[in-house]
């Protein structure tokens, strides 16, 4: 084996570890395995912008951005805490469940949103953090449990887009299961693996259901008790 053509993930290694940005990190690893290996450059180059013309929708959560940091400077992040203080019946991991199933069902319908830096972050961690009472003297206690709530409103965005997806017909991901499966001669339909992929988001669903009401029973000891339990 010429270990020499594994020179990209060496270099993929390193550059993350340093802590160089991502994007320049695996545009340089690509273009040093297509060297090494003989790959002409005009046709490394090609395929470095078929794959980019083949992925372009991933990196439209960029146009977000600035969006985004305008309307966070403006507060929308308090804006958001000082709303859901209104909803009496709310709390965190209801605030975290209902944002899981607008996640879910967005994602059964092919939907693409910006995630994590357009709904999660702005809005929906100051909304679930909104609903806990005398949280300053809580924080004071015990630091961590405000980063919990930030943890399960990150983990409603993971559950209802990962388990959601798949049950779209014209998933990303079923179209490159299929492409595999057909390579290996299968011949598989998208509608078929979408369907056997609605058991698991279904499944999905209720342990989140189970899981954030769970978490609503740990901070209201937490809060009951001072931050004093573990």
């Amino acid at each position: 084996m010429d270990y020499i053509s594994l020179i990209g993930v060496v270099i993929v290694v390193l550059g993350l570890a340093v802590g160089f940005h991502p994007v320049p990190t695996v545009l340089i690893a690509g273009l040093a395995s297509g060297l090494v290996v003989g790959l002409p450059i005009i046709e490394l180059l090609e395929i470095i912008g078929n794959a980019f013309v083949a992925n372009r929708t991933m990196l439209v959560f960029v146009l977000t951005l600035p969006a985004i940091g305008m309307l966070e400077k403006h507060g929308l992040k308090e804006y958001a805490g000082e709303l859901i203080l209104r909803i009496q019946a709310a709390t965190a991991g209801r605030v975290t469940f209902v944002y899981f199933l607008f996640r879910w069902a967005a994602s059964i319908l092919g939907l693409r949103l910006g995630g994590h830096p357009v709904f999660v972050r702005p809005i929906v961690s100051p909304m679930a953090e909104g609903t806990i009472e005398d949280r300053e003297e809580l924080e004071t206690k015990d630091p961590y449990v405000m980063e919990r709530v930030k943890a399960m409103t990150a983990a409603s965005e993971n559950y209802g887009n990962f388990f959601g997806q798949n049950i779209f017909v014209a998933a990303a991901g079923l179209i490159l299961i299929q492409g595999v499966m057909e390579g290996a001669g299968y011949e598989v339909e998208l509608a078929t693996m979408a369907l056997y992929s609605l058991p698991a988001g279904i499944a999905c669903l209720i342990l989140a259901f189970i899981q954030f009401n769970i978490f609503d029973g740990w901070l209201k000891r937490r809060i009951g008790k001072g931050g004093d339990d573990s």
